[in-house]
């Protein structure tokens, strides 16, 4: 019966049992307490300071539980004074300690009500109060009580539940599978209900399996009458639920919990969820997870019920029901097995293997393995063994990663163990590149698995056979027991019916089907539950004692004996005693066995190397019922991954692909059939390289002058042995590795005798076979030769210089540098208000001079420094610290960097003037015009370490001279710049000739009209005579507007062009009349004289000057003139008055007078005055010319 408890309505003022206390208060405000579902009442309106009224932090939670149970509320209470706690039950009294305890637990503030052995009458609302002067909290609490052993005559009890006020009904109900006390007898060949309820909830691949647990072979009529019972059920189902999906079977988790998990959309969310346990009611909560067995969480359509602590009473049917309707129902059977070797933690490196092992007491087909709550499967990351006994069981977790660490577990039934893999990087990996896969296996059980395996395979085999002799025994003792006495016949004078003074004959131990091995002996025995006569019949013949059958009689013991089985025996011999009968199958046949030859030929050892496919291949007569196996030391091998297994009629193959030196082992082939087996047992070796030489490297002995060194043989030869050693050492700094010498593979030590005292060297060991050379074991830590010498502290470091991003420092060497050389510094720093040093420097990057730039500074913050010097040891004792040092710009009086003071821009353009300067603190800057303020569009941009004036678009009144000034605290400095806005100039007046003098002409003109506006114009002359017809300057820079030529020949025309020159270049010329024969000239007087001869001699002139440049940096320049002279002048280049004749910055040529030179990337240094210097013996002619380099 299912007994759940009526609640009623709270208590009111003044009841309860300990009303009395609350006489002649009065009952104040309610007040809403934190915990819903808590009445508390206040007795006083304002509470004194540093008191409170009773609350409740934890109530008690409802519980349903099974009758005989022990049942308990637990509840903590709050409040100042500490408040007084009762209990109480609506319909009954609390009082009989022998049901009712109250405990109290001062150390975690817990007040517990129990109820032991809880009977059905104890089903009820409880309520607790907690009590004080200036309050109280109530809090009701429902038991319901699970009745054991209901009976149907019972009507079904109604409860009711308080939710919000509002009542629902809740029908107690029964699963269709009774319990085992009230389970009747079943009549032969009727099937157990149980059967048709796994039926209904399994998958169609496991209806087979369940068949044969039930022993039902009708499948075609278990089919037809499960499609009729799977409709009848849906449309139970209907009724409450909308769809059902997803049905898990129950199964043990990797943390000891075992589960099944069913996806359902309930019509009604307020149905009702049942649980059964082989048709017996489990009690389970929503809420107390950690309190009770059994639990149900809701995500969600998802429902997952869990069972913690297993035991082996666990084990059964477990349904779940909606209302009256079965959803789901899964068997959870429990194997009797325990863990004889548990898995071990198994420590890895990178891309090797790592193996858990552990051994059962029973023999067990398929444990769970999970890796981090996760399980896992057979694959190409997992290989999951078991051993043909069925004992051992293993899981390989290949190439192992770092990302593979984490908790492994194995279950078994509900019995499970864990332990850890922790996988270390590869030291010997090279960065950035996938280290090579290994072929060594890290871990195990540390023990020797195959005989403890053995060892409880015999003793099972012990039991097993003490177990049949008890059955044995007691069959005999049974048969052997006098038959009861029959009551004597009552004296009456009726007649009586007459009564078999014998009891009826049975067959205690019948006949079955037997194998027997050909010219062996066999034997059939029956045994009569009483003395009877049978017959013995083979193939329906009557059989009689001869001709190699003995036919005996023991008590009730019929036995036929086969003198030597032959194939004439094979058949169905029978045994008949009046109405009884049973029988059996004999049937004949051999021991499977191997050819001798194939025999030996097999037994030779496989030998291939690392990388290569081994095969095995084992022929044998064909044979029925022959079952064939493959086995690596005493592990089945099975098809799949790199494994191969072909089975022919007459033959097996075996072929491991890409082997590793793990898959070396013991090979072995068994053939079985129903008379037994035989076995053939080969061995693959699989060559490798070894393994690197065991670690670590120890230090047997170091001195000034010799390092002494040990290891360990490899733990994995490479399946040869090693033949020698190799060892190579390096000297720590210099990154060089010599070979020092190797050792044959006896010894395990060599002695360095190359070292010098206070060095550092590092060593590795590599291990050689045929095969080739292992990975080198190197040693973890340098070992020094002789003992380790530091230096002494070098000078407390002083500060040269400070700055906000660097801060300089000198310190003076240690007074004592204990006889060894130091070859550097380490500087360490450490900022104000902290404790940490940080080193600046590496001890491998070692500072060598006495001075540093700490550039690694925040600016604003202070520092102290320390150094350290560093030799061959190491680095040694400490400095005292230096004096705190604030990382800023030390103050200075502004200075102006590099200013430009003249500046040209073009009208119109923007003019923009940049002045660069230090000054600490900041100054303050200030631009004048004229020494007058600045007009208001000129604009002033400020940044740190500069400021800019920019005019936007400039004119010819913005010329001036401006002034910048920096002032700061420490001083002021000002700078002056000159703008000059102007443009390019406009053409002279007309140009007038006059001779006043034989051979010179007066050449003047008219201003141009900028003269006036800009005191910087000039004027530049150029001549033309009709004898070089080339134009060529004569004057250049005149600020007069008259000039005189000289060397004016008669019978020449001249004709002269001048031009107005400022900054921004020349103006278009103004053209002269031309000068010439009938020009104005003065007459030239001969005095008689006849010219006689033409001479072509002349000195050097120039026909073509240079012209101006103004190239940017970094582009090309040439630079060209034209010279003429009889006879050929030499001609010679000068910058500013040095001749670049040689220069091999400048290439100079000179083709019939046109000279050339040509730079082939202009720079600043190029800037300059260039002049060509033309000479022979009658003369010389020169010309120059400006080039400015543009930034």
């Amino acid at each position: 019966m299912f007994r759940k408890s009526v609640v009623t309505d709270g208590t009111a003022t003044g009841q309860g049992p300990d009303a009395e206390n609350c006489n002649g208060k009065e009952v104040g405000i309610k007040k809403k307490s934190r915990v819903p579902g808590v009445m508390i009442i206040q007795f006083i309106e304002t509470l004194p300071d540093g008191k409170s009224h009773p609350d409740f932090t934890r109530k008690p939670i409802a519980l349903t539980i099974q009758e005989g149970k022990f049942a308990f509320f637990k509840a903590i209470v709050t409040g100042d004074p500490q408040p007084t706690v009762t209990w109480s039950r609506n319909n009954g009294d609390v009082s009989d300690t022998s049901r009712y305890q109250t405990k109290y637990d001062p150390i975690s503030n817990e007040h517990t009500f129990e109820m032991p052995n809880v009977m059905p009458d104890q089903a009820d609302t409880y309520k607790c109060f907690a009590i004080n002067e200036y309050g109280q909290a109530t809090v009701t609490v429902v038991l319901n009580v699970i009745e054991v052993g209901y009976k149907k005559k019972n009507p079904p009890q109604q409860a009711t539940e308080a939710i919000g006020g509002n009542f629902k009904t809740v029908l107690k109900r029964k699963s269709k599978i009774r319990p085992k006390s009230e389970q009747p007898q079943r009549k032969e060949g009727e099937i157990d209900p149980k059967f048709w309820e796994l039926l209904l909830s399994a998958d169609k691949k496991d209806y087979e399996s369940i068949c044969a647990e039930f022993g039902v072979t009708d499948f075609r009529w278990m089919l037809k009458k499960l499609n009729e019972m799977k409709k009848e059920r849906e449309e139970e189902q209907a009724m409450f639920v909308k769809n059902l999906s997803n049905l898990k079977p129950i199964r043990v988790n990797a943390d000891g919990s075992a589960s099944f998990e069913i996806d359902m959309d309930l019509i009604d969310a307020s149905s009702t969820i049942f649980l059964y346990k082989d048709g017996e009611m489990v009690p389970y909560t929503k809420e107390l997870g950690d309190k009770m067995k059994h639990t149900l969480k809701q995500v969600g359509r998802k429902y997952t019920f869990s069972m913690r602590d297993l035991l082996p009473d666990d084990a059964g049917l477990y349904q779940l029901d909606v209302n009256d309707v079965t959803m789901f129902s899964t068997d959870f059977k429990i194997p009797m097995v325990d863990f004889l070797v548990k898995i071990q933690e198994v420590k890895a490196i990178e891309r090797e293997d790592a193996v858990f092992e552990c051994v059962l007491s029973n023999p067990f087909s398929k444990t769970l393995w999970f890796g981090k709550n996760l399980p896992l499967e057979q694959g190409e990351k997992y290989d999951i063994e078991v051993s043909e006994d069925k004992l051992i069981h293993r899981l390989v977790v290949k190439d192992c990663m770092v990302v593979d660490k984490g908790i492994y577990s194995v279950c078994a039934g509900i019995k499970s163990c864990n332990a850890w893999l922790v996988v270390e990087a590869d030291k010997d990996a090279q960065k950035g590149k996938k280290s090579a896969r290994k072929t060594t296996r890290a871990g195990g059980s540390g023990v020797d698995l195959q005989k403890v395996a053995q060892e409880q395979q015999a003793k099972l085999e012990k039991e097993r056979g003490e177990r049949k002799e008890q059955i044995k025994a007691a069959k005999e003792a049974a048969a052997a027991a006098p038959p009861p006495e029959s009551p004597p016949a009552p004296s009456v004078a009726e007649p009586q019916e007459p009564k078999d003074p014998q009891p009826k004959p049975g067959i205690t131990c019948g006949l079955s089907d037997i194998y027997a091995l050909r010219g062996k002996p066999a034997e059939l025995t029956v045994k009569m539950s009483i003395d009877s006569d049978g017959a013995w019949f083979k193939d329906g013949e009557k059989l009689k004692s001869g001709a190699g059958i003995t036919i005996t009689k023991d008590g009730t013991s019929h036995t036929l004996a086969i003198r030597s089985c032959q194939d004439d025996d094979n058949g169905v011999y029978r045994f008949v005693s009046g109405d009884l009968s049973t029988q059996g199958k004999v049937t004949v046949g051999d021991v499977p066995e191997f050819d001798p030859d194939d025999l030996h030929k097999f037994s030779k050892p496989v030998i291939v190397r690392v990388g290569q496919n081994a095969a095995f291949k084992m022929p044998f007569p064909p044979q029925e019922s022959l079952v064939v196996s493959w086995f690596k030391d005493g592990t089945e091998i099975k098809d799949g991954g790199g494994v191969k297994i072909v089975r022919e009629p007459n033959h097996s193959r075996l072929l491991l692909r890409d082997c590793l030196r793990t898959d070396a082992g013991e090979i072995k082939i068994q053939l079985k059939n129903p008379f037994g087996a035989v076995e053939a047992t080969s061995r693959l070796i699989v060559l490798d390289r070894p393994g690197p030489p065991e670690g670590p490297v120890e230090t047997v002995e170091t001195t000034s002058s010799m390092i002494e060194i040990k290891w360990k043989p490899p733990k994995d030869d490479g399946g040869s042995a090693v033949t020698n050693y190799i060892i190579e050492s390096e000297q720590v700094g210099k990154g060089l590795w010599t070979k020092l010498g190797d050792v044959s593979a006896d010894k395990t030590s060599i002695r360095d005798r190359n070292v010098t005292h206070g060095k550092k060297y590092n060593y590795r060991i590599y291990a050689e076979n045929p095969e080739g050379l292992s990975d080198a074991l190197e040693t973890a830590d340098s070992i020094m030769a002789g003992i380790m010498i530091l230096s002494g502290p070098p000078g407390a470091p002083k500060v040269v210089s400070a700055s906000k991003t660097c801060i300089k420092l000198t310190w003076t060497p240690p007074e004592d540098n204990r006889g060894v050389p130091i070859i550097g510094y380490q500087v360490e720093k450490r900022k104000k208000d902290t404790n940490q040093w940080i080193a600046l420097n590496a001890v491998n990057e070692p500072i060598e001079d006495v001075n540093y730039a700490v550039k690694d500074v925040t600016e604003g913050t202070e520092y102290e420094f320390r150094v350290s010097a560093i030799n061959e040891s190491g680095p040694g004792d400490l400095s005292p610290p230096s004096a705190m040092v604030c990382a800023k710009n030390p103050n200075m009086r502004p200075c102006f960097k590099d200013p430009e003071d003249f500046i040209v821009i073009r009208a119109g353009n923007s003019a923009r003037v940049k002045i660069c300067y230090e000054a600490e603190p900041p100054p303050q800057i200030t631009w004048l015009k004229d020494d007058e303020p600045i007009s208001p569009w000129i604009q002033i941009i400020n940044t740190e370490g500069m400021s800019q004036l920019v005019i936007p678009s400039s004119k010819r009144s913005d010329s001036a001279i401006y002034t910048i000034v920096a002032k700061n605290s420490v001083g002021e400095a000002s700078f002056d710049i000159e703008v000059r806005v102007t443009d390019e100039p406009k053409i002279p007046g007309p140009v007038e000739l006059e001779q006043t003098v034989q051979g010179k002409v007066v050449v003047s003109w008219a201003p141009s009209p900028d003269q006036e506006l800009d005191d910087r114009l000039y004027y530049v002359v150029s001549q033309y005579d009709s004898n070089t017809r080339v134009w060529k300057n004569i004057a250049d820079r005149l600020f007069t507007n008259t000039y005189t030529a000289n060397n004016i020949l008669p019978g020449i025309e001249y004709h002269f062009r001048i031009y107005a020159k400022n900054d921004m270049g020349l103006s278009d010329p103004s053209q002269s009349p031309t000068w010439g024969v009938n020009s104005n000239r003065v007459p030239v007087t001969t005095n008689g004289v006849n010219s006689t001869g033409v001479s072509f001699e002349r000195p050097p002139s120039i026909l073509v000057p240079l012209k101006v440049h103004t190239p940017p940096k970094g582009y090309q320049l040439y630079m060209t003139c034209a010279v003429r002279g009889c006879p050929t002048p030499t001609v010679s280049w000068y910058l500013n008055g040095v001749c670049i004749n040689s220069d091999n910055n400048y290439y100079i040529t000179n083709s019939f007078g046109v000279c050339s030179l040509y730079i082939l990337r202009v720079r600043s240094i190029d800037s300059g005055e260039y002049k060509v210097v033309a000479v022979n013996c009658l003369g010389k002619a020169e010309c120059s010319t400006k080039l400015v380099v543009k930034d």
